[in-house]
C-alpha cells in the first residue's frame, strides 16, 4: 500500500507542476502600440502564432478606433487612458490593422500590420 500512495503523491505533485508551468507560460506578451494623427507606433507589430499577446493602445490626441479584423479584434482608444485587448493569434501571415473612427483628414491612411510567424 505504501508503494501505492507514494506513486498516486509522485502523480498528483507531477499534475500540480505541469499545471503551475503552462500556467507561466500562459503569461501574456504586452506590445505597447501609440496612436497618434494619423499613425500608430509601432505600426509593425510582429506575433508568433500561438504566443498570447496584450496590446496595450493609448493617444494623447483624440478619441481613434483600433480594429484587426483578421482576429476579431476592436477597441476604442480614449485620450489618457490605456485600452487592453489580448488575444492569441492562430494564424500565420500579413495582416492589417486600422482606426475605425474618423479622426480627421488622413484618417483613411491610419492602418498598421501585424506578422504573425
Amino acid at each position: 500500500m505504501q508503494k501505492g500512495r507514494r506513486l498516486v503523491l509522485s502523480m498528483g505533485l507531477a499534475a500540480i507542476a505541469a499545471g503551475s508551468l503552462a500556467f507561466a507560460q500562459a503569461k501574456p506578451r504586452v506590445v505597447k502600440i501609440r496612436a497618434k494623427r494619423f499613425t500608430y507606433t509601432p505600426n509593425t507589430v510582429n506575433l508568433k502564432k500561438g504566443q498570447p499577446v496584450t496590446l496595450e493602445l493609448t493617444t494623447e490626441d483624440i478619441v481613434m478606433g483600433f480594429n484587426a479584423p483578421d482576429f476579431k479584434l476592436r477597441g476604442d482608444i480614449i485620450p489618457g487612458k490605456t485600452t487592453a485587448l489580448t488575444f492569441t493569434p492562430d494564424k500565420t501571415g500579413t495582416f492589417t490593422f486600422l482606426c475605425d473612427i474618423f479622426c480627421g483628414d488622413g484618417h483613411e491612411s491610419m492602418s498598421g500590420t501585424m506578422v504573425v510567424t
